[in-house]
This record gives C-alpha cells, structure tokens and sequence, in this order.
C-alpha cells in the first residue's frame, strides 16, 4: 500500500518541532487521535525532559501560531514563548531557541541577549538563508563580547511561509500588487519584493525536498521570478553538490523527474474576477465576512442572559468539521451540523442510559451506576465534551454568517455574479441604487466583476452613468479606475474566468436549509447552554435564497489542468499555455525557453540560452502542483483547486494518477481589503 502523501503543513510541522527539540533527529512525525503533533522531545543526561524559552519575531510568531497550539509547544519542552522585540527578564539557567528572520535589527537583539546572560545557551534558527554579511556582523560582536561560548547552533531554516491550510501557503507580503504595479515604486522596494518572494518559493521548495519544474507566461514579475529561482535553485545545487538540500532526492533519471512538482508562476492580473467574487462555501465566506485572519475570527455570540459577547476561535485541519466542510457550499453545511448534533445526542441517551445517570454531567458522582458501564462512559467523556464544543463553536459561526449573509444580502450578489454577463444595464443600476444592499465596496465588487467578464467595453455614456451611481451611493472609484487601466492592458493575454451561462442550481425550496430550520426548532434540546442561538436560527435563515453553486473551472484551474494533465485538458487553455516558459534547475538548457522556433532567450548572465525543452517535456504530465500568484490570492481559487484536484484523482485522470495541488500567493486578502487597499491606490496614482 502506498505511503499516506504528506502535505505542506505536515511538512512545516514536522520542521518546527525539529527545531523545538533543538535540532536533533526524531521519529518520523506522528498525530494524535485528533490530529494534533505528538511530541518526541529529548532529554538530557538525566532522562528529564529539556525545558526550554521560545523567541520569536512577528513571522516567527505567524508561522508557528498558524499550525500548533500553546499546548503543543509545551509538549515539545516551551515553557514560555517571547517576542524578541519585548521586553524580556533574564531566566539565566533555561535555554532559548530563537526563530527569526535574517535581519540586522534580529542579529542586533541576539547579541544584546547573550552581553546580558539572559539565557543559558542559544540555538539561533534564521527562517531563510542568512546573508553572509550579516552572518560576519554577527560572529564580529559574538567575538568582541565574548558570548561566542553561548551560541549552540546556528541553522537556516527555511521556514518564511505561513501555511494556513494543508494545500494553501502566504508569503505574507503587504501591499505586493501595489508595489509591483505601481510606476511610484522605488525600483530598491520593487527588488526588495521579488526577493523575498524567491527566497519565499525557495523555502517551499525546500520544505517539500524537491526541486520543482518550474514554468510561467513570458514578460511581468512572474518571469523575473522565475529566472531568479530558476538562478537561486542551480546555483546551490552546483556549489552543494555532496551537501545539498536536496542530496536525498534521485535525480538525473526520468523517474526522478516525472516525481518531481511543477511550479506555476503567474500574476496577479492574468485573472483578477476571483479577488472581488462574493463566494458561496464555508471557507470563503469565513474570509469574506468574519476578516478570518492566521485561522483566528471573533465572533458576537448570544449569552444564556441576552447579552452579546465576543469570542475568538481557532479554525485550522486539525478540526474535523473544518476540514470536512471548508470547501463545501455553505447550505450544506447545514445538513452536516444537523447530522452531527444528531449523532451526538444518541451517543450521550446510549451513555446515560446505560449508566442511569440523568447527563453526562452526572455521571462521574453517579455511585449507582454500574463499574463497567461508567469506565467506559468516564472513558468516552473527553471526547464527547470536545466535540460538544467544536459544534458549539461551527452554530456560532455558521449564526455569525447568517446574520452578514442577510445584512449584505450577500446571496443576491452571488447569484447575480453567477449569471453576470446576462446583466442588463438596467439591471446592473438597479442593483448598485438599491438601497437595501448598504455596502458599498459589495456593489464595487459586484460592478467590476460584471466590468471585467462583459465581452465588449460599455459605451462612454453608459459608463458615465454607472460611475455617476457608483459615486452617488459612496464609493470611491479610484479601485475602478486602475481596473479600467488592467482590462485595457490584459483583454488580450487575460483568460476569463467569467461565470458559465448555465443557470444558478435552484434547490427544492426548503430542502437545503432544512438542516438549519431543524437546528432552530431543536437546537434548546441537544445543546442547552447554546442560549439564545437556537431561536434567531429560524428567523435569520428566512429570507436568504436556497441555491447550489455551478461546477466551473477558474482561470487558474484551467492553466493548472493544462501543464499538469494536458492530455485532458481543453484545446483553448493549452493554447494559453503553449508559450510558456520552461525552467529545470537541473538541466544545463531548459533555462526559461519555450520549445518553440526562434524562442532563444537571454540567461541571467545575458547569453543566449541554446537548446529547451522538447514537446514532450512541454506535454509531460505531473501528479503535483505548486501554484502561487504574485500579487494576493484568496479562498475562491484555492477551493476551485482543491474541488478540481479531488475531482479528477476520484476519476482516476488518465493511467490513474491522483494530482495534488498547493496553492499559495504572497499574500491571501480579502476582496475588501484589496479593493479598498492596493487597487484605490494605483487608482489614486492615476
């Protein structure tokens, strides 16, 4: 049987806990019953566990935060967790692991640690490659200060990604569309940019201990940083050849290759529709209406006594329900609460009724149940109580979207975005002058999206007309303007991503939102300390339309299908695709050529580059993809993914292979925060 594929977040978990247990090799990692790491922490010359101090920067933080929890590092022998720019006392007998970016102001801070003995010894981890200037910096004042003795180790990690899903990945690059649109932009910021993105993509590589094919449409920030990787990735593996990250892997073999990922490169503006889509599934409403940010949402929930409260919750794979419904049509996820109260009711009447006590509560000071009957039900009650409140959590949220689906009326923007090249002119003003719909950025979005997908421009006037409206209700439309600029530039390179002229799935009326109306009527009955969640159930459901999202391919899906399954792939998306650049770090020609005649290109050292890859390297099929967007990504794309990628690996795709997709962008923003942040000001520079 074939060995489970580990995905990205596996991966990243496994690299941190190496670092927690100070870079000893363990046994291969392994989860709980619930999904969380078990710890394998050493131990010292006395079998006691080693405690230790955990330093982080703001990245650090971002990265660890997003897979483990508080308990988790205490497993793993943290017994405090500090940020390196706070204050800090010293705890002089306790080692620290530091993990922080390669920085002069991080190098600064060790140093100061080690001349004020706040630690017993440092195990310094930089999450890139240190640059050898900085790394002489700090060796000179570890020197001058003697507190060389205190250093233990100091490693490169290549960890400078944050993964928030198992699949889906952020370099957590603020304001990267903006600064590689912007024609402000100082070219030292736009440099800076494109390499932390390559040291970023470097690290993923790393992480996922292959070395990627990598290909992407020629001109833009996309080839710049492809050449650079491309660049990056030959240049260790010929200056490591005995040592290199990568030593483990088989190379120069035809299997080696055909195990080996792809790395689609593409920018942002090949396809902008998904940036601004009012979406339908679970997780990117989460995005969308609750600003989920490092799986962490507050939420407003109702108290047994009426008051309003807010609460934080965590959603990451490590929850069942999440993991089972996140890319699942919010309706549905209905049913699926439903089911699940269900089965948790029947599991807590067959406990008590089998021990006689009145609930669970009662049980552990119920002397008249039998010894049998209550060690199994103490046994089971951990479990139960964790699922109790894991359901407790989805009601509040899935109450917490009810409640923005009907404020913003999101799910008339859906569906009028599932059919919006059928809008008519009157249509469309309708829309933006109702005065119901109070968002104005939602009627932005709605707009550009029907500007964006419509196959011929409008008419000055008609455009007058729209914008006067947009204007009149409160928009700003500077977002609009730069749009106005993308579409004349990109109407010809741009693939559409428009929505299918297929009719929106009407449900039978009812059926869906069954689940949440029987919620509503039972929810006082299985979930008593629920408070008052139960009856605003019934009345937030009225009134939010009952429909099932068309199965469509996005752009990014389309161009994804093309280089990874091309023999099944449509005749239009492999034309998109045909021109492509074609890098292999590990060969001496395939360095950013296309395969095509007169298609010689110039190398990074300016020389033109011979040879490139053949049809059928052009045409060779790959089981997984890493596909990343330079300039934001969002929930839209990475589920079309994922629903495209479980979709043909159920089929069995051609000669059975099951294809994996990871997603990542340099930042996942939501389409508020890019409208009214990058796009308005691109669209101020005018």
């Amino acid at each position: 049987m074939a060995a489970q594929r580990q995905t990205l977040r596996d991966r990243q978990v496994a690299s941190i806990e190496k670092i927690l247990n100070l870079n000893h090799e363990q046994p291969k990692h392994q989860i709980d019953d619930r999904g969380f790491p078990i710890s394998n922490q050493i131990l010292n010359e006395d079998g006691d566990p080693i405690w230790k101090v955990l330093v982080f920067d703001n990245l650090g933080r971002d990265v660890i935060s997003s897979v483990l929890r508080v308990q988790d590092l205490r497993n793993f022998g943290v017994t405090i967790h500090l940020s390196i720019h706070a204050a800090r006392h010293p705890i002089p007998d306790v080692p620290v692991v530091y993990l922080v970016e390669p920085t002069a102001e991080n190098i600064k801070a060790i140093s100061s640690d080690l001349a004020k003995n706040l630690y017993e010894t440092a195990y310094v981890n930089f999450m890139s490659s240190v640059p050898r200037p900085l790394l002489e910096d700090f060796a000179a004042t570890t020197a001058e200060n003697g507190t060389s003795g205190k250093i233990a180790q100091v490693y490169d990690q290549y960890l400078n990604f944050v993964v928030s899903e198992p699949d889906l990945f952020s370099l957590h690059l603020k304001d990267a569309y903006y600064i590689l649109n912007s024609a402000q932009a100082a070219e030292s910021v736009i440099e800076s940019t494109v390499d932390k993105i390559v040291s970023g993509l470097f690290s993923v590589a790393v992480t996922m201990g292959s070395i990627p094919i990598i290909r992407c449409p020629k001109s833009g920030a996309a080839e710049i940083i492809a050449q650079r990787l491309d660049r990056k990735l030959r240049d260790h593996v010929l200056n490591s050849r005995d040592n290199n990250l990568f030593s483990s892997k088989p190379s120069g073999t035809s299997a080696a290759t055909q195990s080996r990922p792809v790395l689609i490169i593409v920018d942002r503006n090949i396809d902008l529709v998904p940036m601004f889509s009012h979406s339908w599934t679970y997780q990117a409403l989460v995005h969308d209406v609750l600003n989920m940010r490092l799986n962490r949402i507050t939420v407003e929930t109702i108290e047994d006594n009426g008051r309003t409260s807010k609460k934080s919750y965590d959603l990451n794979s490590t929850d069942f329900f999440w993991a089972r419904n996140a890319g699942v049509p919010f309706p549905q996820v209905a049913e699926d609460i439903d089911a699940e109260l269900t089965k948790y009711k029947d599991e807590v009447a067959e406990i008590t009724s089998k021990t006689g006590a009145a609930s669970l509560e009662d049980l552990q000071s119920d002397a008249g149940a039998s010894a049998q009957h209550l060690k199994a039900a103490i046994t089971q009650l951990p479990e139960l109580r964790d699922r109790k409140a894991l359901l407790d959590m989805h009601m509040n949220i899935a109450t917490a979207l009810l409640k923005g689906i009907k404020d913003r009326h999101l799910d008339d923007f859906y569906e009028m975005e599932e059919n919006v090249t059928k809008q008519t002119k009157s249509q469309l003003l309708e829309v933006i002058n109702d005065q119901e719909r109070k968002n104005p950025t939602d009627k932005m979005r709605a707009f550009i999206i029907w500007y964006l997908s419509a196959e011929n421009d409008p008419s000055k006037a008609d455009m007058s007309e729209y914008e006067a409206a947009l204007k009149n209700i409160g928009c700003d439309l500077a977002p609009l303007t730069y749009v106005k600029k993308v579409r004349e530039l990109t109407r010809m390179t741009m693939m559409s991503s428009g929505p299918s002229q297929q009719p929106v799935a009407q449900s039978t009326p009812g059926d869906l939102f069954r689940g949440f109306s029987s919620i509503g009527g039972r929810l006082t009955d299985r979930l008593k300390d629920a408070g008052a969640l139960g009856g605003g159930f019934e009345n937030l459901i009225s009134g939010v339309k009952n429909f099932l999202p068309v199965n469509k391919d996005l752009t990014i899906t389309k161009i994804v299908e093309s280089l990874m399954d091309p023999t099944s792939s449509s005749t239009s998306a492999l034309a998109k695709t045909e021109n492509y650049l074609y890098f292999d770090p590990r060969s001496t020609s395939a360095r950013g050529t296309t395969g095509t005649p007169g298609a010689a290109r110039l190398g990074p050292d300016g020389r033109p580059m011979a040879g490139g890859p053949t049809f059928g390297q052009r045409r060779q099929g790959f089981s997984e993809a890493v596909v990343f967007t330079v300039g934001g990504g969002n929930m839209e794309e990475y589920g079309n993914l994922q629903d495209w990628s479980r979709k043909v690996s159920q089929s069995g795709g051609v000669g059975g292979v099951k294809r994996k997709v990871v997603y990542g962008s340099t930042e996942l923003i939501s389409a508020e925060a890019f409208v009214n942040g990058d796009l308005k000001r691109l669209g101020d520079e005018g």
